[in-house]
């Protein structure tokens, strides 16, 4: 039978195999995903979903096209607390709910990861196209306090001073240099991307079931940590220096 899940958000394409493993691929109308306000919301709740269906044995994350996300079209107002308030709650909830999936994840990063890059970074086995690059755009070089969780991953997966460098100048990584960086795990031709992916799903759902899932749940109970002391803080700072920026650019009266 078919989840309901499955039909419920429409950034969100689902496809489960007869083995448990989950495709999940992120879009906008069926291409390459626009990032706006509706991909917040439905990656929120679809995570949760996707944790609580114990059919799920291994999860993929992937894009859709040639791009991870790499194109912003937020589409919600931002200049106020209450316009915030949502923001803050969604955003302390979308990377726990994906690190409480209790089911190994595989991120197969498709091309140009500069917009909520840690969504497949933080996967416990993450592969990359050779066409990937990863980039924290939306923030340093956009005016922004980098506060909704990529100021914990690239700081945990880079070390403290190449992610604070990473974070401040905007670098942006080739697909090659986040494997010398040990960003992730494998770089492939985009034709290879998804069936090695698959490979490596097949050898995880081989493994006992209780085995699996437990060695998930030990391997993120150090990042689900990270995330509960800093992730609320770093989304109230991004708030607020949001919010004076844009005091400060309204016309004076």
């Amino acid at each position: 039978m078919r989840p309901a899940y499955f039909d419920r958000y429409p950034t969100v394409h689902f496809e489960r195999d007869a083995q448990g493993i989950l495709l999940m691929r992120l879009h906008s109308k069926g291409g390459p995903v626009l990032y706006g306000s509706q991909h917040h919301s439905d990656w929120c709740s679809a995570f949760h979903d996707i944790g609580a269906d114990r059919d799920n044995q291994v999860v993929i994350l992937t894009g859709t096209g040639d791009a991870f996300i790499n194109q912003f079209a937020w589409d919600k107002p931002t200049d106020g607390p209450a316009d915030w308030d949502v923001i803050h709650w969604e955003g302390k909830r979308v990377l726990r709910n994906l690190l409480d999936i209790e089911a190994p994840v595989i991120g197969a990063v498709n091309g140009p990861a500069t917009i909520h890059a840690e969504l497949a970074v933080l996967s416990d086995i993450t592969l990359a196209a050779s066409t990937a690059t990863f980039q924290d755009q939306p923030h340093i070089p956009a005016g922004t306090v980098p506060g909704d969780g990529a100021h914990i991953i690239w700081q945990e997966l880079l070390g403290t001073n190449r992610g604070r460098y990473f974070l401040l100048t905007g670098q942006v990584l080739s697909a090659q240099q986040a494997l010398e960086l040990g960003v992730v795990n494998e770089v492939l031709p985009p034709e290879r991307l998804l069936p090695r992916a698959y490979e490596l799903a097949r050898q995880l759902v081989a493994l006992p079931p209780l085995t699996r899932r437990y060695t998930r749940v030990a391997l993120t109970q150090r990042l689900k940590r990270l995330f509960d002391e800093a992730l609320g803080y770093g989304l109230a700072l991004e708030g607020l220096a949001v919010l004076q920026a844009m005091k400060s650019a309204a016309p004076r009266k």
